[in-house]
């Protein structure tokens, strides 16, 4: 889409709007062109195979062909208008918000009085205003919309995905208590890993505080990420809760009717029987012979004071 204009007193300017990149037009015409030869060849065989069983041969061919040739077109065109329809998948919440207000205004200003118009429209307009629930709700689906737009912005930008350009499909996305929560299929050149490097970027473009890229499932593809956009604490915010009350304070504690009892100082244990404490070796050497061994004498000689 070329788009021309012309300055005030300083000449005229030009320039070019691409709404496809011209290396993706390019890749897609090529890749069109590859689907259709290839399709046309195995379209056209298995018809003329199967056809030349009920039919002359000559006959087979020309339907085989004519078969082939139709397959091809169709798939051709399929892959020619891919990026289109890619750029129709990414604007798909906006077109169908401006078809439906727009058919929806029309519909009601031709069915009823402009002053029945305006008094239907005040409260679709005011309550998502006024009542705070229905605000929250309303500027969370606006940010899930953005957001598509902004990874978009980040995939195109700074994260080339390959040499064609071709860019990931950014699916669904829904609010969460923190932001928002994106699913992307990639596309050939990309992994988790290298996203997860580009992190600080990715929050940087999406206006949000932190962003976090993670697999889906566990069960899936390799190429099926998800994305979580932080955008605030929701642990940090202040709750009511009915706990405090529950706890006692100091002056519902009831004070003490006896006097503080004295700490003891040492063991009292008066239903344990007091034991004689014997020597280990003697109750050894008694068990043997059944003789309570002697005590030990040694007489040193005059002089020496060391034995062993």
């Amino acid at each position: 889409m070329s788009k021309s204009t012309r300055g005030f007193g300083f000449g005229r300017t030009s320039g070019t709007v691409p709404v496809i990149e011209l290396k993706v037009r390019r890749s897609s015409a090529r890749s069109a062109r590859l689907a259709f030869v290839i399709t046309v060849v195995v379209v056209g065989l298995a018809a003329m195979t199967v056809a030349s069983d009920r039919m002359h041969p000559i006959l087979a061919g020309l339907l085989g062909g004519l078969l082939g040739t139709l397959a091809g077109a169709l798939v051709w065109l399929l892959v020619r208008i891919w990026p289109v329809l890619r750029i129709l998948w990414w604007w798909a919440p906006e077109i169908g918000a401006a078809i439906g207000l727009t058919y929806g205004w029309i519909a009601l200003a031709n069915a009823t009085p402009a002053l029945i118009t305006f008094a239907v429209l005040a409260p679709l307009v005011g309550v998502p205003t006024v009542v705070g629930p229905i605000r929250r709700r309303v500027k969370a689906v606006a940010w899930c919309v953005i957001v598509r737009h902004r990874l978009r912005v980040c995939f195109s930008q700074f994260i080339i995905a390959n040499k064609s350009g071709s860019l990931p499909l950014i699916l669904l996305a829904r609010p969460t208590p923190v932001g928002e929560r994106v699913w992307v299929y990639l596309r050939p050149g990309l992994s988790l890993s290298r996203l997860q490097a580009r992190l600080d970027e990715i929050a940087v473009t999406c206006h949000a505080t932190s962003a976090l890229v993670e697999l889906a499932s566990q069960s899936k593809k390799a190429a099926y990420l998800r994305f979580d956009i932080k955008r605030r604490e929701v642990l940090s915010s202040k709750v009511k809760s009915s706990l405090p009350g529950l706890v006692k304070t100091d002056e519902d504690i009831p004070a003490p009717t006896t006097a503080s009892a004295v700490v003891p100082t040492a063991l009292d244990l008066p239903d344990v029987p007091a034991q004689p404490i014997t020597s280990t070796a003697a109750t050894s050497a008694t068990a043997a012979n059944g003789r309570k061994p002697a005590p030990a004498t040694h007489v040193a000689a005059d002089g020496d004071d060391d034995w062993i």
